[in-house]
């Protein structure tokens, strides 16, 4: 891991409190602190102090997304053109912008440089189908970005992967090292037999257009899954986005600014190990078992719709002793399926502070812990409620004021 990943995660607030400041807290300490850090916040970026805490950002995006991350066109002046060959594979050892085109057979673009290294790959017409490993590898590198031009780009992997020693190869694009995707053309990516696009470190999309069909993951992650913008459509038999890290708590996080995510999952459409966060953008889950799940689920804004089969947005334990669904702002539609489920769902509490959430289901919220309705409209099967009443479980109770996370 690179020294500066967990400063990059701390960045959303949140996160930070999480795996530092609220060991040995009481509900309301943590609550004045979320309430403290996004107040300041707002007024480090000249907002109006009389803005509720709930509304502020609670993350510093340049920590999150550098300007490159960001930028959606290459520098192409010194870059190396490159027209692939259909069982001639190709490696990128040296810092540089490379520009690959053309139509081929079992090839894979390996990525093996020095650990300080920024290799850019432009996709500029590319179409991969492999038998048995990725189109991209990223041995090393100390990151590596992949940008489509105004153009169309294929990459798919028929059958099973080969290892590359002890390392598992398992997704179309697989990366040892920070991976950014961007640019203003479209990649589709199929993997019959595993994950689609795999990060043992960060994992950033913030533009593009993507259309991702997998066995496996088809966004996987070990810290984390960043999405700024893009268009991502997904199909997958397992988890449409996975982040998580068994060795480090702090990690296995997902952060959504913004972007249009249409996700069909055959198990969860949106998990992390730790911590969920959504800042915006337009989230359209057509089928899941589970639609967000994390130790700590925080959304304060965009537009979310979802049918699950399970539970829709569920706080789960983990290494971390906090597990709490926090919903600040952002618009949220859940239906859910017949039976033994919850529109929300979560080990430890719930704190409803704003938004608008609109619930068809047999069960709207079930916490182990406090349930607390603070601010914002909630419609459950078509009435409008006051305060938070529990299917089953435990806790519960209106809110009010200032209570636990609310503004």
């Amino acid at each position: 891991m690179k020294p500066n990943k967990l400063k990059s995660i701390q960045a959303i607030a949140v996160a930070a409190l999480l795996t530092a400041a609220i060991a040995g807290c009481s509900k309301a300490e943590v609550g004045s602190e979320v309430t403290a850090t996004a107040t300041e916040t707002a007024a480090s970026t000249g907002s109006s102090s009389t803005t509720p805490a709930a509304e502020a950002s609670v993350t510093d995006t340049p920590e999150l997304f550098t300007d490159r991350d960001l930028e959606q066109s290459a520098d192409l002046a010194a870059a190396t053109q490159m027209d692939l060959v259909s069982n001639q594979d190709v490696t990128l050892s040296e810092e540089g912008v490379y520009v690959l085109s053309g139509e081929v057979n079992n090839v894979t673009i390996t990525v093996d440089a020095a650990e300080e290294a920024k290799i850019q790959i432009v996709l500029d017409g590319v179409s991969i189908t492999n038998e048995d490993s990725p189109a991209i590898y990223v041995k090393a590198a100390d990151k590596v970005f992949v940008t489509s031009t105004d153009s169309e780009n294929h990459m798919e992997v028929t059958g099973s992967y080969v290892a590359d020693g002890d390392t598992n190869l398992d997704a179309v694009i697989f990366s040892r090292a920070d991976i950014t995707l961007n640019g203003t053309g479209t990649l589709d990516i199929v993997s019959s037999q595993g994950n689609g696009i795999s990060s043992k470190d960060d994992l950033k999309i913030t533009g593009g257009v993507y259309s991702i069909q997998s066995l496996a993951d088809a966004l996987e992650a070990n810290d984390a899954i960043l999405i700024y913008d893009g268009t991502i459509t997904i199909d997958t038999d397992k988890d449409a986005l996975h982040s998580e890290n068994e060795e480090d708590a702090s990690l296995g996080n997902i952060y959504i600014e913004g972007g249009t995510l249409n996700i069909t999952a055959a198990d969860d459409a949106i998990t992390g190990s730790n911590i969920v966060q959504i800042d915006g953008g337009t989230i359209d889950i057509k089928s899941a078992q589970e639609g967000i799940e994390a130790n700590h689920v925080i959304v304060n804004d965009g537009q979310i719709t979802m049918y699950a089969d399970d539970d829709g947005i569920n706080a789960t334990q983990s290494a971390n002793a906090d597990v709490v669904i926090e919903v600040n702002g952002g618009t949220i539609n859940i239906t859910m399926a017949s039976g033994d489920t919850d529109a929300f769902d979560s080990n430890g509490d719930i704190y409803i502070n704003g938004g608008t959430i609109n619930i068809e289901a047999a069960s709207a919220f079930d916490a182990d812990g406090t349930a607390e309705l603070n601010g914002g409209t909630v419609t459950v099967n078509g009435e409008q409620v006051t305060q938070i009443t529990q299917s089953r479980g435990g806790g519960g109770g209106a809110g009010g004021g200032r209570g636990g996370r609310g503004f």
